[in-house]
């Protein structure tokens, strides 16, 4: 009876130990076992890449921010459309990569540090640019018709006029597979038919029309407070991601300083209307109105 009755007394004892001792020695969860913060990335194409994608580049650099472990970022590829649709029905990225022709996204977009912006007041920065072109298979410029190429939201007729140049606006590709057939004398084309022509090995002579740009991809953060999407912008900006950007035929946002272009959250009646005046003749001093400098 005494033996029972001991026992009783010491097993409480006994179990309290064993606990203690199974929490010194269970295994503490790892960094990816732990709950992580979620920071999601909406890339919206505009306007023609150069090569490869420009989402899968943001994937890129999202695996270097996200190295420590505690912020896993999630890139998602969105049309203009899919991404004006999600917005009307409550969704938002915490970060968002844009062109032109994404203005109701712009009460949401947060003033950004100044170390990110060279000190000015911006909600959105540019991180990538192309650039338009006029191309010649001889050399001869100005002479003959020109087949303008049409390929997204962006206004090569706006820098056709800027650049006095008058042509047929064609898509993408039926301006570059009329200038190879001979059609054409020159191609107003971008970046991407520098893509083209390298790709297929064929020479070609070509000027860059400078003084307007609408090819900027934008990036901005939505909503206050969001470190990790900061530092995601940040290394987007950073010199080694422009080292980069020859991968995807794209060019460094700096390349344009000086060029006239509109707002990054330019509305599209905005922009119907610039291009409309453009095509109706307007000389560049009306067209400045819509437009800003870069």
């Amino acid at each position: 009876m005494k033996a029972r009755t001991i026992i009783f007394r010491i097993l409480p004892f006994a179990l309290v130990a064993a606990l203690v001792l199974a929490l010194a020695f269970y295994p503490k969860p790892s960094a990816s076992a732990r709950e992580k913060q979620i920071v999601e990335i909406w890339n919206v194409d505009t306007f023609e890449g150069g090569k490869g994608s420009r989402t899968a580049f943001l994937s890129k650099v999202a695996r270097r921010v996200e190295s420590d472990g505690d912020v896993k970022y999630l890139v998602a590829s969105y049309t203009a459309e899919g991404a004006l649709a999600a917005l009307s029905g409550g969704m938002m990225p915490d970060v968002l990569s844009f062109g032109l022709g994404l203005g109701d996204f712009a009460p949401y977009a947060m003033e950004l540090p100044g170390e990110l912006t060279g000190g000015r007041k911006e909600c959105a920065v540019p991180w990538c640019r192309g650039k338009y072109f006029l191309f010649s298979l001889d050399g001869t410029f100005g002479e003959g018709e020109t087949a303008i190429s049409c390929g997204g939201a962006n206004l090569p007729a706006v820098a056709a006029a800027y650049a006095g140049i008058r042509g047929e606006e064609l898509s993408s590709s039926a301006a570059y597979t009329g200038f190879l057939a001979g059609e054409y004398r020159c191609l107003l084309g971008t970046q991407r038919d520098v893509c083209r022509f390298s790709s297929r090995g064929t020479e070609v002579f070509s000027r860059e029309l400078k003084g307007y740009c609408d090819l900027f991809q934008y990036v901005c953060v939505l909503g206050e407070g969001n470190e990790a999407a900061l530092a995601f912008v940040g290394e987007l900006l950073s010199a080694r991601t422009r080292e980069e950007l020859g991968s995807i035929g794209m060019y460094p946002a700096e390349e344009g300083t000086g060029e006239r272009a509109p707002a990054p959250f330019c509305g599209r009646k905005e922009l119907a209307e610039l291009a409309d005046a453009a095509r109706a003749g307007q000389n560049v001093n009306f067209l400045d109105k819509f437009l800003k400098t870069i």
